[in-house]
């Protein structure tokens, strides 16, 4: 047996608001029902879900993180500010990647990079 597919859901507090954030990252909305609070993103190979109904704890700290692969960093690090997304400049890691770092509405840690 082997697993085929994972698919990250994040709890989010407005499914509306996430998917606002997400779809100026990039991101399409491949399916959205506003009865359950839930979405289902992609951009490119990469598969997320935004779901109101699991974000029991509203104020509680978000502790992962998604790591996010462009295949040009600095034209995608471009393409955010232009979307009006604040983000900072990039850095080149000890861990040889060039990299910036954002959070969404909910404070889930968003790491994109790209290997120097």
């Amino acid at each position: 047996m082997r697993m085929t597919r994972l698919v990250p859901m994040l709890p989010v507090a407005s499914m509306p608001a996430s998917v606002e954030f997400y779809t100026r990252l990039g991101f399409s909305v491949d399916q959205r029902n506003d009865d359950w609070r839930w979405a289902s993103l992609s951009f490119g190979d990469c598969r997320l879900m935004l779901d109101e109904s699991i974000n029991v704890h509203h104020g509680a700290p978000r502790n992962g993180v998604l790591y996010l692969y462009p295949d040009d960093i600095a034209a995608y690090h471009a393409a955010l500010r232009d979307n009006g997304i604040a983000v900072p400049a990039l850095d080149e890691t000890f861990y040889g990647m060039r990299e910036f770092r954002i959070e969404d509405p909910d404070g889930n840690r968003l790491w994109i990079g790209q290997a120097v």
